[in-house]
């Protein structure tokens, strides 16, 4: 029996990345009792928690809110009860009224902001920033995006979204939406279907399964009013756009938007991922046609890790950077991917140094599980010749193993890569 036909990759792979009600999961983080309760962020300074002599926390109330403020968010335990961002409170305050309400703290947000992009960045740098909660992110060049896992074509970019999730989670304790596609329409859509903590992987082939049944308002660039033209002449869905003649589209909605509106619905948006930014780091991996043991396929690994750090030495080389922080990546039998990185003292290039900084790090790894995946990366990149704000080298802490840990697990000496 011959082996089914894989279709083919999109050229593009675009990932939308949204953070799970924002502001509401920040403060959630500073006040834990709260999880899973209606709580609403928009308040004033007035309405934050107030030390109980016990030491438990008393929160305001949003039925005792007066004023004209709005939500700038809520929980999505508040949003079951039909509380949605830019809602009057007072409106709120009648669907909701023993929803908590907490005063908003943009700098708190900032701060959050920054460090989940930054996360985000180590892994896949071409990023376009929409906003303090949200980003779209380029994967079509990240490496592993587009490598198969077992027969599934889009098994590469699922690993590497569930990657970007899991980094985003380590670096800020908040869990993130991912919706991935060839465009940046598709993929905003995408990243709303299984929220919270969601990750959807969509083709074209999907648009009629998953898109074209959902609203129309569910496409960014369709307001109230085109939404409210469009009930107004029989059109709920996007799949009755896509339906609708072009002609007649144009007819009501004129020359631009119904053409675009015909475009869309059909799933089509060629926006690059716009980013100026200098790359964070350059990285290199691989996965392995079948899983790898340290002691086993200790030559096949070793020429391997030195192939990936001569291509990385060779990208440096090519885009006239060098970098003091050299990062390694593992991923075993399970998916369970572990990281390790070494800021040195000054810049490095040349493979040889490369390998021997991965190899520091390799140390650092238990290595008694079989290997699926590794990878390089070279980040805290500088041009030759920059002048260079140096922070301090992080070394490798001492440590001794853990009671759960094999002390005769392979590690790097077995190897011998070097």
């Amino acid at each position: 029996m011959s082996a089914p036909t894989v279709p083919p990759l999109p050229d593009r792979l675009i990932a939308h990345l949204d953070m799970d009600a924002f502001y509401a999961s920040v403060e959630l983080l500073r006040y834990p009792e709260l999880k899973g309760l209606p709580v609403v962020i928009g308040g004033r300074r007035d309405h934050a928690p107030r030390l109980r002599p016990d030491g438990t926390r008393e929160f305001a109330r949003l039925r005792d809110y007066t004023g004209r403020g709005v939500a700038t968010t809520s929980t999505y335990a508040a949003r079951d009860l039909g509380v949605f961002s830019a809602m009057g409170l007072m409106k709120a305050a009648l669907r909701a009224p023993d929803a908590i309400l907490l005063p908003t703290d943009f700098e708190r947000y900032r701060h959050y902001s920054r460090l989940f992009k930054a996360a985000v960045a180590e892994i896949a740098p071409v990023i376009e920033d929409r906003g303090i909660d949200e980003i779209y992110i380029d994967l079509s060049e990240v490496p592993g995006a587009r490598e198969a896992v077992g027969h599934d074509p889009l098994g590469g970019v699922r690993a590497l979204a569930r990657e970007i999730k899991n980094s985003v989670f380590s670096a800020t304790g908040l869990t993130c939406s991912i919706g991935v596609t060839p465009n940046k329409l598709l993929s905003k859509i995408a990243s709303e279907l299984d929220k919270p903590d969601g990750l959807t992987v969509l083709t074209r082939d999907d648009i009629p399964g998953r898109i074209w049944p959902l609203a129309v308002r569910k496409i960014n660039g369709i307001g109230p009013k085109a939404a409210a033209k469009l009930n107004a002449l029989g059109i709920e869905t996007v799949g009755q756009i896509a339906a609708a003649e072009p002609l007649w589209l144009i007819q009501n909605f004129g020359k631009s938007y119904g053409a675009w509106l015909h475009e869309a619905s059909h799933g089509r948006d060629n926006r690059p991922v716009v980013t100026h930014s200098e790359p964070v780091s350059i990285s290199r991996e691989t996965t392995f046609e079948r899983d790898l043991h340290a002691v086993h396929d200790k030559a096949e690994l070793g020429a391997i890790f030195t192939e990936l750090c001569e291509q990385l030495a060779r990208d440096l080389a090519r885009k006239g950077y060098q970098g003091r922080t050299v990062g390694l990546k593992l991923r075993f039998e399970g998916f369970v991917t572990v990281t390790r990185d070494l800021t040195l003292d000054q810049p490095i290039a040349d493979a040889a140094a490369i390998r021997r900084a991965a190899g520091s790090c390799l140390k650092r790894v238990d290595l008694s599980k079989r290997l699926r995946l590794l990878g390089v990366r070279i980040g805290n990149l500088s041009r030759p010749g920059e002048a260079l704000q140096l922070k301090p080298a992080r070394r490798a802490p001492a440590r001794k193993p853990g009671p759960s840990e094999d002390k005769a697990a392979p590690r790097l000496e077995s190897l011998e890569l070097f």
